[in-house]
Formats: structure tokens, sequence, C-alpha cells
């Protein structure tokens, strides 16, 4: 049975988004997540701001590692975020993923994203489906 370490490099190793948005794995364990990236220019939006997909994208990214790193094939079923705060060229993100609920089907995620203010800049609420088939 893998770690939830390796299911999370196996994860990285063939997620080429998480690549592009250079995504750092911070801290893996099971039903948690913590992962980082810093944001590029490419990532603006015509308001001069970071679009909003990238604190998703982000967000996302740290939900799939949390969910997942039992090495139980699991995908979005529900996803929400708001976001509280805008973002910069720059800006150092950082999403936690912490497990509300580890149910047999479904799993419950609550994701904050943080700048390296530690200002909240998104929160992000998703839940999975839980396939019952191994990741790795």
């Amino acid at each position: 049975m893998p770690t939830s370490q390796q299911v999370v490099a196996h994860m990285m190793k063939h997620d080429l988004f998480s690549q592009w948005l250079g995504i750092e794995v911070v801290e893996i364990k099971d039903g948690y997540s913590k992962i980082k990236m810093t944001v590029r220019k490419e990532m603006v939006n015509g308001f001069g701001i970071v679009h909003g997909g990238i604190a998703f994208a982000l967000s996302d990214s740290a939900f799939a590692f949390a969910c997942n790193n039992r090495n139980v094939l699991s995908v979005a079923l529900d996803t929400s975020i708001n976001f509280t705060k805008p973002v910069h060229v720059g800006d150092e993100l950082t999403a936690e993923a912490i497990e509300l609920h580890n149910g047999k089907s479904t799993g419950l995620y609550h994701i904050s994203v943080t700048n390296q203010h530690g200002h909240v800049v998104a929160l992000f609420k998703g839940t999975c489906f839980r396939t019952n088939k191994p990741l790795v």
C-alpha cells in the first residue's frame, strides 16, 4: 500500500496542469494537503489582477491531493469558491486542504488560500465521489 506522499508524488508526475502552475507540495497527510505556488504575469486577467481561475485551480489541486492520497481514486462531485481579496503578480499563494468528512462514497474538504502576508484570498469547498478503485 503506497503512502499518502507516494500517491501525491505519482499524481504530480502525471498532472501537467499543476506542473504548469508551478505548484510545490509542502505537506501531505491522510486527508490533508498543503501546496504553494507563485503567481506569474501570464495569469493576469483584463482587470490587471490575477484571474480567479488561478486560485480555483490551486484549490482544486489541493482538494485532489487531499481526497486521493489514501489511494482511493476520487473525483470532484461539487465545488464552490469565494474570492475574498485580489491576487497580484508575484504573490505566493498557499492552499491548505482540510478533510471535514471521510465517507465510504463521498468526502468533504475545506480549502483556504492565503497569500504571503497570511491574508485569506479565497475559500473553496469540495465534495468528492470515491470510486472504490486504487489510484496507484
